[in-house]
């Protein structure tokens, strides 16, 4: 849950605002019509052709044969739980705003946020392991105005769309240059801070973009894991925008910000901009 930030024009604006005390996160989930799951669990499919072939009642099946259960049969987590130990339903139990102007988050809505290790470990590898450097491309971000090497994963055509985030970026006015350059950097396999979860760097999905103009719930004692935060962003929507369009979502989205941070979750988001012919990932 989300509520329009009337304040919040311009870009580069500064916000500063109590987030509501009724908690988005506890509100009940509808449920989809086709699984019994939360809206959009049936992205799954079409986000991940390569390695998913169908859903079959609470069984998620793989194009290897793999079955990997949707609900746990936990019930409805509390929010340390839900973001600690998600089942592959729970990352669908907040809607992500995609294509949205100035929102500020609820108290603990912070879709995207909840990761099932085991999905995502068995897309892309567990990076402890060295898994995910196997597949890992470089990309050139901001070739014209800044060249910059990154490193992220072939997997499921993230270098490509990552590179065309790029070339869509590179083409903004230079007054943009300064949320961008240089980038905090793509693979890392390290953990969220203050946790024990891998980040989603680590599975080579995520870029950081410039810090000096970026927010994080964290830096200065701004509040606690689940409670009262006041939100701060500075990032323009634009570059929002153009991100959400290549399958990315954003942390400027949680209410536990983080407005430096975007990675690839197409399953959250509507149908993908289309990849120009020979771009890195068709």
């Amino acid at each position: 849950m989300l509520r329009m930030c009337a304040s919040c024009g311009a870009a580069g604006l500064v916000l500063a605002v109590a987030i509501a005390v009724s908690p988005a996160y506890a509100e009940p989930a509808a449920q989809g019509a086709a699984t019994g799951a939360p809206p959009g669990v049936d992205r799954l499919i079409a986000a991940y052709p390569d390695h998913l072939e169908k859903i079959d009642g609470n069984w998620l099946i793989w194009r290897d044969g793999t079955r990997m259960a949707l609900d746990d049969g936990g019930g409805r987590k509390p929010f340390a739980e839900w973001l600690e130990r998600p089942d592959i339903e729970d990352m669908f139990r907040l809607a992500y705003p995609a294509g949205a102007g100035a929102l500020v988050p609820e108290l603990q809505s912070d879709p995207g946020r909840a990761r099932n290790a085991a999905f995502f470990d068995k897309m892309y590898g567990d990076c402890r392991k060295g898994d995910v450097a196997r597949s890992l491309d470089t990309i050139v971000w901001l070739p014209r105005k800044a060249p910059q090497k990154l490193q992220v994963t072939r997997i499921n055509g993230v270098a490509g769309r990552l590179a065309a985030v790029s070339r869509a970026l590179d083409a903004l006015p230079a007054s943009f240059d300064k949320y961008l350059i240089p980038s905090a950097g793509t693979y890392n396999c390290r953990v969220i801070a203050g946790t024990h979860r891998v980040s989603a760097h680590g599975s080579g999905t995520a870029i950081d973009i410039a810090v000096a103009q970026t927010d994080y719930w964290r830096w200065g004692g701004a509040g606690r894991e689940g409670g009262r935060i006041a939100y701060k962003n500075r990032i323009p929507l634009e570059i929002v925008h153009i991100f959400e369009r290549q399958g990315f979502i954003w942390g400027g989205r949680w209410s536990h910000y983080d407005t430096m941070h975007f990675e690839y979750r197409p399953e959250l988001l509507p149908q993908l901009a289309p990849l120009e012919d020979g771009a890195p990932g068709k």
